[in-house]
């Protein structure tokens, strides 16, 4: 069962990107971003697509430029998530055969996103909008939109996101931070799995 998480592996390096995502793909979450603010994040995206391109979904995080774009398809990429909400970049992403997720937090980018193409919807920062916030977006949303919540989604609210109609979350810090073991991401990843499976019930 392919979960709709997004590990957010922020400032991991290439030595180790290859084995923190068999830890995470092993766990149940094969959605893995690498920010391109992290350090030489294609070769990181490169190192996890060349071991493990055929059993997940990989790609970059704060993607802000097509040039950005066009460098995650030469590392094997499959996957564009922003922060923000670029028609260009998106654009440029479904050009390139990849996924396509902006980050929006009004009705006016949700709108301008998806009809740039965007393949799902990142609200971001998810705390400034709540549950409650997401849930008026959605009436006016056309039926079907996916929507992943990111920054201020985790765990311990994983279930007041779904009753909220959110389809899925980014996970940050609470999974992979830098300086973290791989025995501490994979037990953080296990928990996050539980808490993901419990609250979608």
């Amino acid at each position: 069962m392919s979960r709709n998480l997004i590990a957010i592996l922020r400032g991991i390096t290439p030595a180790e990107a290859p084995a923190v995502a068999a830890i995470l793909i092993d766990a149940g979450i094969d959605r893995i971003e690498v920010p391109l603010n992290s350090p030489d994040p294609f070769d990181s995206i490169a190192a996890i697509v060349a071991a493990h391109g055929h059993s997940a979904l990989i790609g970059a995080g704060t993607v802000l430029t097509v040039a950005d774009v066009a460098s995650v398809a030469r590392a094997g990429g499959k996957l564009v998530v922003s922060p923000n909400c670029d028609p260009q970049v998106i654009r440029a992403t479904q050009a390139a055969g990849m996924q396509s997720w902006p980050g929006v937090l009004t009705p006016t980018e949700c709108f301008a996103a998806l009809q740039a193409g965007a393949d799902g919807l990142k609200i971001f920062p998810a705390s400034l909008l709540g549950p409650d916030g997401l849930k008026a977006i959605r009436a006016v949303l056309p039926t079907g939109t996916q929507v992943y919540a990111v920054g201020g989604a985790g765990p311990d609210n994983f279930g007041t996101w779904f009753a909220a109609s959110a389809n899925g979350f980014g996970i940050g810090s609470a999974l992979y931070k830098p300086g973290l073991n791989l025995d501490d991401i994979a037990q953080r990843a296990r928990d996050i799995v539980a808490a993901y499976d419990e609250a979608s019930a």
